[in-house]
């Protein structure tokens, strides 16, 4: 009998790839548009707005069409695979074959659709892999988070390096494409060897209490992501006076993440994936607390900070999930509903982090690239780490609220 854990490289190279396709809706497509194309910025925030909007709302909806084709996975996962790669060439590798910003939008909305049904269907699937090793979500989740973060490091890099060819954005579809079809390939046991449990639905997830309180811990853990994340460039750039340190620091805050995760999965399979999760929420707390103090020219400690704030979310993406998805295995068996209202939870946090910070800050008079005063630099300082200090000491006293009745759950073998 083949050995259940035989595909956790499997697992680790699929969520490589998808990575690397998540990274350019954030990162790379929008300054593509605005360099080669003449898109202005109030344009993609615009669109970027409203396509954020339907792929946090599609998300539930996907999840119930994951779990209504779970017998037909394969094929759908490839039908999602080659939308996201159809996507991507047009996104980077075709002349718009429409005003610009409406071919940014098209092409993003069919790269946000695959990308989210064929990461529910991944996470979901994960639930049936841990079951069959024997209760190994964290070791999946560890795998699975490490490849994920890798992917992101590489899909910063890539552009970066291929820059001497002239067409850097153009060779990373090519090779997006290449790799997403090794990945599909590479997936097909894992897609087939599903079980025959049932599917589950919202109703089974919402119903139950832990899992509800799990959703709300998720939103007030992602939370904090979403704000540095939104706010990491304006605070290295403008707080720290250091524009030109900006892309090494997110490598090393990637890098350090993803080297993190696999330790946290060992610690959890030791002490428990609950009180693991709560160090690491400890020492996120740490670094927002420590960001705090910094000014102009503090550099090395930010760059001290961003190793440390990314071990931290190297155990927030691979122990919450965990705990999550062995909650799911008991209350809703067939998972995808419930990994679609995951995603939806976890991805709201980046639309209410755009809304809120923005306007909030220009009311403080705060200017990206000008001359600020103590005040508006004050209240930057304040939206980056003061306001996740404060959700993060929201969700920890979530997760301790929890108790010890979930911790014979997480503890994987």
């Amino acid at each position: 009998m083949a050995d259940p854990s035989s595909g956790l490289g499997r697992h680790a190279v699929f969520a490589a790839v998808l990575a690397a396709a998540g990274l350019p809706i954030y990162i790379h497509a929008p300054k593509f548009y605005v360099d080669t194309y003449g898109v202005t910025l109030a344009q993609l925030s615009v669109a970027l707005f409203l396509l954020r909007l339907v792929d946090v709302v599609q998300d539930p909806l996907l999840g119930r069409l994951s779990a209504m084709t779970r017998h037909r996975r394969t094929a759908m996962a490839w039908g999602a695979g080659g939308l996201m790669a159809v996507s991507m060439v047009g996104l980077f590798a075709v002349p718009p074959l429409l005003p610009p910003v409406w071919w940014f939008a098209l092409t993003l909305a069919g790269l946000f659709s695959g990308f989210s049904f064929l990461t529910i269907c991944f996470y979901a699937q994960g639930v049936a892999k841990a079951a069959a090793m024997g209760d190994g979500h964290v070791r999946l989740a560890a795998w699975r988070e490490t490849g994920a973060l890798s992917g992101v490091c590489l899909a910063a890099a890539l552009p970066a390096l291929l820059a001497v060819t002239g067409a850097p954005f153009a060779l990373y579809a090519g090779l997006f494409v290449l790799a997403a079809a090794l990945a599909l390939w590479l997936m097909r046991p894992e897609w087939t060897a599903r079980g025959d449990a049932p599917a589950g639905g919202l109703r089974e997830v919402l119903s139950d209490r832990v899992a509800r309180r799990l959703l709300l811990i998720a939103l007030a853990n992602a939370t904090p992501v979403a704000v540095t994340s939104t706010l990491f460039l304006f605070f290295v750039e403008d707080r720290l006076q250091a524009p030109a340190a900006a892309g090494p620091l997110l490598l090393l805050f990637f890098l350090s993440a993803a080297a993190a995760a696999p330790l946290w999965g060992r610690a959890a399979r030791r002490w428990g994936a609950r009180q693991t999760l709560m160090a690491a929420m400890g020492l996120a707390m740490a670094t927002f607390a420590w960001a705090l103090t910094l000014g102009a020219g503090d550099v090395a400690a930010f760059a001290a900070i961003c190793v440390a704030s990314g071990a931290a979310v190297g155990a927030d993406l691979t122990l919450l999930p965990a705990i999550f998805a062995r909650r799911l295995e008991r209350v809703s068996p067939g998972a995808a509903d419930g990994f679609g209202l995951w995603s939806f939870v976890n991805k709201i946090t980046l639309a209410l982090a755009a809304i809120a910070l923005f306007p909030a800050l220009d009311t403080a008079g705060f200017v990206s690239g000008a001359e600020n005063d103590d005040a508006a630099l004050a209240a930057l300082t304040w939206a980056y780490a003061g306001l996740p200090l404060g959700l993060k000491a929201l969700a920890l006293a979530l997760l301790g609220a929890l108790g010890r009745s979930i911790d014979e759950e997480t503890t994987d073998a």
